[in-house]
């Protein structure tokens, strides 16, 4: 067994109390059978719950670490996965949500790319081996693939599933892309992969199975919200 953290697990939470201990205990029951050390960072992005006791309650084993990070106010997904990313002491490091959409045994397929020499392994609901258990609704599927023709046309990219939240780096890599992250919004994935472009990252993609849990807290449920998003997107160019 190694006496340094081989994997930091960084997971975003915004009033997450009611979810956080099912995926911690599902997180922390598959890496107490590895014969690495881990540690998890939950990231609380100015929960207004019991967030935090919750995670600070939670137990850490002998060959896993959960640490509960915390700020005020409310910054947006993409500030709270910066902000854990940058502090994952990992030789690799994993964002992951919440929710517990994707299992976190995918991260083995993640780690056998890095370890093949790419810099960063991202999960795909889109390719043909990946497995959506439950869909979102058709109208929000529909909108999805409309954002991601826009989003692949403007970056200059092809990637057909930017938004998954389950995407692995090397440290160095995550500790260089996340600092020069400049959004805060849910719109920091493609940000992240145009400048892993931008800087020559070798970036892979994998299948995963894939989960959608309802009570999401990123809602694009009205006009306004979808014309955010949009803006969020033409702003990636600018601001590097």
């Amino acid at each position: 067994m190694e006496n340094d953290i081989y994997l930091s697990i960084i997971i975003p939470a915004f009033n997450e109390e009611d979810r956080i201990v099912l995926t911690l205990d599902r997180t922390t029951d598959y890496l107490s059978r590895q014969t690495y050390q881990s540690e998890i960072l939950v990231v609380s992005d100015g929960s207004a719950d019991n967030t935090g006791r919750v995670v600070d309650g939670y137990a850490s084993n002998d060959k896993t670490t959960v640490r509960f990070l915390e700020y005020f106010p409310n910054r947006g997904k993409g500030y709270a996965v910066r902000y854990g990313m940058c502090r994952g002491t990992g030789k690799f490091i994993l964002f992951m949500d919440a929710d517990y959409s994707v299992p976190i045994e995918s991260v083995e397929q993640g780690i056998t790319y890095l370890k093949e020499g790419f810099d960063a392994a991202i999960a795909s609901r889109a390719l043909p081996e990946s497995n959506v258990v439950h869909h979102q609704n058709l109208l929000r599927e529909l909108s999805a693939k409309l954002y991601t023709f826009i989003q692949n046309t403007y970056l200059g990219f092809n990637y057909p599933d930017t938004q998954c939240g389950f995407k692995l780096f090397t440290r160095p890599t995550a500790h260089d892309l996340f600092a020069r992250q400049r959004l805060d919004s849910v719109i920091f994935d493609p940000e992240i992969l145009w400048l892993a472009k931008r800087h020559g990252y070798r970036v892979a993609q994998f299948p995963v199975d894939w989960t959608h849990v309802e009570d999401s807290r990123i809602q694009y449920d009205n006009l306004r919200k979808s014309l955010f998003v949009f803006q969020e997107l033409f702003r990636i160019k600018g601001l590097h």
